[in-house]
């Protein structure tokens, strides 16, 4: 099959890219030229800016058929619409990445399908846009304009594991340090990862496979964690003791750090877990990476790429918690001293005059 996938370099991307060239396929990339790509082989590539919309699209329109577009990298509904102009008659199938997030939080029942209310808050822009791309794809489906298929993947790692606070990876040297880790909330919403190469197998089975068309699928972990559980599973495989958590509200969090708490705020303190039975029956998904192997591969792969950051780098990490735990000590203390001033009080209005 001749295909064409736009992005290719990324996370998920390398790992379809990898499958495909492995299976034979024909295959060109479309990138910005900003990322090496991995993977080695018979490879066309053409560099370009796809937001660069009316050059995008001529450059779509002097390419020959494609069996299979996939589109890693759309973003916002207008890069979806300039997607549709160029490949319209140009491809036989075009699967769509878009995100587990675009579902409704806190979800009407767990685990969540494919068919749940999908209406993410605005403010999680990067869900709500998802959203609004698949609408806009599956409309022109329904037009026959484009076929399509959407994948939502949940959180999938090859290495970066995400963290309370974001995808930093400093939080890997607190662990082996001994220091302590925020978690939003008390860390027992439920949380699920999966591997690239998992996900990446689900993209690859639905190339050109009729029974995707004009359907969505997520492709997630399964298994179903805590963070609590989630942060010691990592601890274990970086061969770090059992970490001790601080567990912080989220709306303490949001007002301390908007920026890095967007995710935790949006996202991470709802629970988290999908029905994966669609991408079993019909994209071939079997979950094969246990998280405790996952996350060991992640942490070596981090560590030969030299990704993981000194904690000393990240001082404001240090100042949130221990802003919090002053005012926890200071909330003990003040509720003690009003126990002891209204016991004073009690009992000098039951003294013997």
């Amino acid at each position: 099959m001749r295909l064409l996938i736009i992005g290719g370099t990324g996370r998920i991307s390398t790992g379809i890219t990898s499958l495909l060239i492995e299976r034979g396929d024909r295959l060109t990339l479309f990138t910005r030229g900003k990322t090496e790509a991995e993977v080695q082989g018979p490879i066309e590539t053409a560099t370009g800016d796809r937001r660069d919309f009316s050059r995008f699209e001529r450059w779509a329109h002097a390419q020959k058929h494609f069996d299979c577009v996939i589109d890693m990298v759309a973003l916002t509904r207008v890069e979806v619409e300039s997607a549709i102009r160029a490949f319209q008659g140009r491809t036989g199938h075009y699967i769509f990445c878009s995100t587990v997030d675009v579902y409704t939080k806190p979800a009407a029942r767990y685990p969540t399908t494919e068919d749940a209310e999908r209406e993410p808050s605005k403010t999680f822009l990067y869900a709500y846009e998802k959203m609004d791309c698949e609408r806009t794809l599956f409309a022109a489906h329904e037009k026959g304009q484009l076929v399509v298929t959407s994948i939502r993947p949940g959180h999938t790692y090859v290495d970066r594991l995400l963290h309370t606070l974001g995808r930093d990876q400093f939080w890997i040297d607190r662990m082996r340090k001994g220091l302590p880790l925020l978690v939003h909330g008390d860390g027992n919403s439920l949380w699920s990862v999966c591997a690239r190469d998992d996900v990446a197998r689900a993209f690859v089975g639905a190339v050109g496979n009729a029974r995707t068309f004009g359907r969505a699928y997520h492709v997630a972990g399964e298994e179903w964690i805590t963070w609590n559980r989630y942060y010691e599973t990592v601890a274990a495989a970086a061969g770090a003791p059992k970490p001790s958590l601080v567990h912080v509200p989220v709306d303490v969090l949001a007002k301390v750090d908007p920026a890095r708490s967007v995710g935790c705020k949006e996202n991470f303190q709802f629970t988290s877990i999908f029905d994966n039975s669609r991408a079993r029956a019909d994209l071939g998904f079997q979950y094969t990476i246990p998280f405790d192997e996952g996350a060991k591969r992640a942490v070596k792969r981090m560590e030969e790429r030299k990704m993981i950051e000194l904690a000393a780098k990240h001082p404001w990490y240090d100042s949130i918690i221990a802003a919090w735990q002053r005012l926890g000590e200071r909330m003990v203390e003040e509720y003690r001293e009003r126990q002891v001033r209204l016991v004073r009080h009690c009992r000098a209005r039951v003294a013997p005059s």
